[in-house]
């Protein structure tokens, strides 16, 4: 859970810095990213929230699984006005370490929650395409929360043994008073060891099920004649659109941890002045934008399903057409036989 370390001018009596920010446009960029992000976030999210609570009542199993997905992605939204704070300082942390640490848990516990929730999303969609009939009896509401559960409850057991081992000096970083929040330098080894699993279970293992699960998805819908060309369409956009979310929201950020996770061991981290720190002075910009790229995804997850889920976009739609009075009724009286493909998404 550790970001990256900088440290504006040192004294002739404070302690030698391996990264050094001073005042630039990198607080405000990412300043401006996180406000964004915080504002289309919440927008989103409260729109699709009522119609997606309308499927979990229908126990649509893809609902189930967008419900929770919403959640983590909320829990992390109501963080985000620290970090909006923490960048508007120019990278100074100033409430206490307590809260650096909650606001750094609930920031990477919602990235692994929402990697592994999308991989269960694509496994699903697997089993639908793929074996429509089989899956059909094991396919139930029972079944999705029994996965969400177990998904929370595994991300959140790793980070809180993470959170309660942390004395906090690696979070929140006191030396020479820079107050900063998750950007500590040099890297501790356990650290380090922690980023390796990170990268190679939190992001390559979902990966690689999304990436064979989808593979075989768009095998099997390009081979059936009895799926019309929009149903097909719909496919197709779902998968590219979970790949777009790894590519461009969480791969940057996961390839440049590994990259200076290996640094740090291959590379003597103990001079302040060694190529160590000089490698992390060059990539701190680079891995503070995919870190910022990362929390894009509690925007792209809404728009994504509500485009591709027949279920959560009529919901979507009435609920637009009463707000403007052009409908009666309440939202969740939605006509079942609007779209059998509630319970699917294709």
């Amino acid at each position: 859970m550790n970001f990256t370390t900088t440290q504006p001018a040192t004294s002739t009596n404070s302690t030698p810095v391996c990264v050094k920010i001073g005042d630039s446009a990198i607080s405000d960029l990412l300043m401006s990213v996180y406000i964004l992000t915080f504002i289309f976030g919440l927008i989103f999210h409260v729109l699709t929230l009522g119609p997606i609570c309308q499927q979990v009542r229908r126990q649509n199993v893809l609902g189930i699984f967008l419900l929770n997905l919403s959640l983590s992605d909320m829990l992390f939204i109501f963080t985000m006005p620290l970090w909006i704070n923490y960048y508007r300082q120019n990278h100074h942390w100033q409430l206490s370490a307590m809260s650096c640490s909650i606001a750094g848990f609930f920031y990477y516990s919602n990235m692994y929650i929402s990697l592994y929730l999308l991989c269960c999303i694509s496994v699903d969609r697997c089993l639908v395409v793929t074996f429509p009939l089989r899956s059909k009896t094991h396919r139930t509401s029972r079944y999705a929360w029994a996965q969400c559960a177990t998904v929370y409850l595994v991300v959140i057991t790793m980070h809180i043994m993470v959170l309660v081992n942390d004395n906090l000096t690696d979070a929140h970083d006191e030396v020479n008073n820079n107050d900063r929040c998750y950007e500590t330098y040099p890297m501790q080894k356990p650290v380090a060891l922690f980023n390796l699993v990170r990268v190679g279970i939190g992001f390559l293992l979902p990966l690689l099920v999304l990436a064979l699960s989808y593979w075989r998805v768009l095998a099997t819908v390009g081979q059936s004649p009895g799926l019309s060309a929009q149903a097909k369409r719909k496919v197709r956009l779902l998968s590219f659109g979970v790949i777009g979310i790894f590519s461009i929201c969480f791969a940057p950020y996961h390839i440049l941890l590994l990259t200076r996770s290996l640094v740090f061991y291959y590379i003597d981290n103990t001079d302040p002045q060694g190529s160590y720190c000089k490698f992390e002075q060059k990539m701190h910009f680079f891995f503070s934008c995919t870190l910022a790229l990362s929390s894009l995804n509690c925007v792209v997850d809404p728009v994504l399903y509500v485009l591709v889920s027949n279920g959560v976009q009529e919901e979507v739609k009435l609920c637009w057409r009463r707000h403007r009075g052009t409908k009666t009724g309440d939202c969740a009286l939605t006509s079942y036989s609007r779209g059998k493909s509630n319970n699917n998404l294709i």
